[in-house]
């Protein structure tokens, strides 16, 4: 166990952050219905195009429970698979308007949140919050 009191509390808060900050309890925040919200957060951040591989990797969770989230995401009419030129066994997933409609509410969403959180801070404070919480992110491992 650290000794550090600052690392300790840094890992109290980013635990109380993971609790009330699920994507879950966010998706619900913002009005998304169920689980295959996470779909589009992970097409909206991927650098390349994105398969249910990707998905199931970047929610670590099993090949059968990515696919049951991607077609739920594809029947809710968020996303749509798009056939791979170079690879016909293979589909991409690709955000429709509506898909694109709720990640920018769910931006809103979130956005009003953080800025609720961080109300009546300075617009430095804020600055250097969003300075640190990126490169403490960016050295985290995974």
């Amino acid at each position: 166990m650290y000794k550090d009191k600052e690392i300790a509390a840094i890992e109290r808060a980013m635990v109380a952050i993971r609790r009330r900050q699920s994507r879950r309890v966010l998706a619900r925040q913002q009005g998304a219905t169920g689980p295959e919200f996470e779909v589009l957060d992970v097409i909206e951040g991927a650098d390349e195009a994105v398969t249910v591989s990707t998905v199931a990797q970047a929610l670590n969770v099993d090949q059968p429970r990515a696919s049951r989230l991607v077609a739920a995401a594809v029947t809710a009419g968020l996303v749509r698979r798009e056939a791979d030129q170079a690879d016909g066994r293979r589909a991409w997933l690709v955000l429709t308007e509506a898909g694109r409609a709720a990640m920018e509410q769910a931006h809103r969403g979130r956005q009003a949140a953080f800025a609720a959180a961080t109300e009546g801070w300075t617009a430095e404070e804020r600055a250097e919050f969003a300075r640190l919480l990126t490169r403490f992110v960016e050295g985290m491992p995974g």
